[in-house]
């Protein structure tokens, strides 16, 4: 593959252990928190599918809203499809045959504006990018640690150490893990909700950064901020973001 020209990009990529499992959320968290403590750190969303810019339902628009970022979501996400489809299909129904470069292209603009980048992927590290690359290919290429976001229910012990393992296979440092509340679709007396914190921790030799609770408001800035301080280890993605040379 390619390298792209060399660019300096200090970020953390949020990848998930399935689609719909709260990445957007925890991305708009840890933005957000950041930002309050001082960071000029931005997003980016390379790809996105499932609803047309303008609409309010994609991801850009979320993450901007969460974040009270003042930028287009047209810039944070150069490439939206409207299809319900994994990004590579999404894009070939739409027309367009992107490559790899030119989605790392598109987004190199906004490491001009920011200091860092919390980058969001689409669905889990296995999803379809292009016609010859996934998810875990972009994160790889861009050079930069990722940090899980699972469920934290019956199940997540299986999918984040199937993805763990396929970041590690690929050479991609990873932050740590962490246990989404907020989208789980599992009942409130889930007794594995108990144990798989640190059954993760055990078998994976990662570090479960926390449980990001169930919202029951807006997620607003604010609201966003106090639950990172409560209840999420914000020292090591602190500590991921040192400058990365893409392609270098």
């Amino acid at each position: 593959m390619n390298k792209a020209n060399n660019e300096t990009l200090r970020g953390l990529f949020v990848t998930g252990t399935d689609t719909g499992i709260g990445k957007t959320v925890i991305t708009a968290a840890i933005t957000a928190t950041l930002r309050a403590e001082g960071l000029n750190a931005g997003v980016w969303k390379p790809i996105q599918s499932g609803a047309p810019l303008g609409s309010g339902l994609t991801d850009a628009e979320r993450l901007l809203k969460s974040t009270g970022i003042n930028e287009r979501p047209e810039a944070v996400a150069p490439f939206t499809f409207e299809a319900p489809l994994t990004p590579m299909l999404a894009a070939r129904q739409a027309g367009v045959n992107l490559t790899l470069q030119e989605i790392i292209a598109a987004g190199l603009p906004l490491t001009k504006r920011f200091e860092a980048l919390l980058i969001e992927g689409a669905g889990g590290v296995a999803v379809p990018l292009t016609d010859d690359a996934l998810i875990v290919d972009l994160i790889s290429e861009l050079r930069v640690p990722a940090l899980i976001v699972a469920r934290s229910g019956l199940g997540t012990i299986n999918h984040t150490l199937l993805t763990a393992s396929f970041l590690r296979d690929r050479g991609v440092p990873i932050v740590g893990v962490i246990l989404n509340v907020g989208e789980s679709t599992e009942p409130y007396d889930d007794p594995s909700v108990a144990t798989n914190a640190q059954l993760i921790e055990q078998y994976s030799g990662l570090k479960v950064l926390g449980r990001f609770p169930r919202l029951t408001d807006e997620a607003t800035s604010e609201t966003l901020i106090h639950n990172v301080r409560r209840t999420i280890q914000l020292a090591p993605i602190k500590e991921a973001f040192a400058v990365q040379t893409i392609g270098g």
